[in-house]
């Protein structure tokens, strides 16, 4: 097995992969909003060159179960995952970099589960299509239909758990909750229908671990802001002894990938079914801000 590869790629490394087909590695534009519609168009419009676009909601998500089970966007099968990799030309032999329009939030959900299915050679495009543009690097548009490759998933090269396995963590101060502030304290919630959090859990807001150009801060500043947030107790503990959740696993793939970046955690269990999921169980304990 390879050793996995530096969760981030800056776009001038990207380009310079790109200048050869021999080392170009497989794009996947990923680009989604929560409650718009998927960014087909925008893709066709201008993308990377050679990008095939993966549709978060129909494609890294299955359907959500019975009175939302699962949360907003439950984790597809592996048969299901592979399927969506081969279509998009994903190889075993070949590398993965995925990118979004800007904050890399879906993107970093395509990155988690590549590597919860086995692929450790995948990293998210720092600053996604905006640092891309930026650099004044070319782009393309219409659609691109890559030949089908051949990805043989393998479960577990990530950590998820369940919702019965949050509370161990909880009780011990390492759950992790990667949503907004005010979502957390129960504020201004006009996704779920339910405001608060999992009692125990610790706010560590995904979207403060970027600069104001959608690029992750660089990694001292993180590991400094992540380890004044989870106290130094939980920086330096073994990153398998911590979970994270948020709304529907999106942001918790980012600030799974935030602590790998800022060298906190390799492994951070994600529970994928989030707060989403975890609302469905009226007997199940939340707090918020006044509690």
């Amino acid at each position: 097995m390879s050793a996995p590869v530096r969760p981030l790629i800056t776009v001038d490394e990207l380009h310079h992969l790109m200048s050869s087909p021999r080392t170009t590695p497989t794009l996947l534009d990923v680009r989604w909003e929560l409650g718009r519609p998927n960014g087909q168009s925008e893709y066709e419009q201008e993308h990377l060159p050679g990008a095939v676009y993966i549709d978060l909601d129909n494609q890294l998500s299955s359907p959500p179960g019975p009175d939302g089970k699962g949360g907003r966007h439950p984790m597809p099968d592996k048969k299901l995952f592979a399927s969506v990799m081969q279509h998009a030309g994903v190889r075993d032999d070949r590398p993965v970099v995925c990118y979004d329009a800007h904050d890399s939030l879906p993107a970093s959900r395509a990155w988690w589960m590549l590597r919860y299915y086995g692929k450790h050679d995948v990293q998210v495009l720092d600053g996604g299509l905006a640092a891309w543009l930026a650099a004044g690097y070319p782009t393309e548009s219409g659609s691109f239909t890559p030949k089908s490759g051949h990805f043989t998933p393998h479960k577990h090269g990530r950590h998820k758990i369940k919702a019965g396995d949050v509370q161990q963590y909880a009780d011990r101060g390492r759950l992790l909750d990667a949503r907004p502030s005010d979502r957390f304290r129960g504020e201004n919630e006009t996704i779920d229908k339910v405001a608060g959090h999992i009692p125990g859990a610790r706010n560590v807001p995904a979207v403060e671990n970027l600069e104001d150009d959608g690029r992750f801060l660089p990694p001292r500043q993180l590991r400094e802001r992540l380890t004044k947030r989870l106290g130094s107790k939980n920086a330096k503990t073994n990153g398998d002894e911590l979970a994270i959740y948020c709304g529907s696993g999106v942001q918790a793939a980012h600030l799974a990938l935030a602590l790998e970046v800022a060298g906190i955690a390799k492994d951070p269990a994600v529970y994928v079914g989030s707060w989403s999921d975890w609302i469905t169980k009226r007997d199940r304990p939340i707090e918020t801000w006044d509690d």
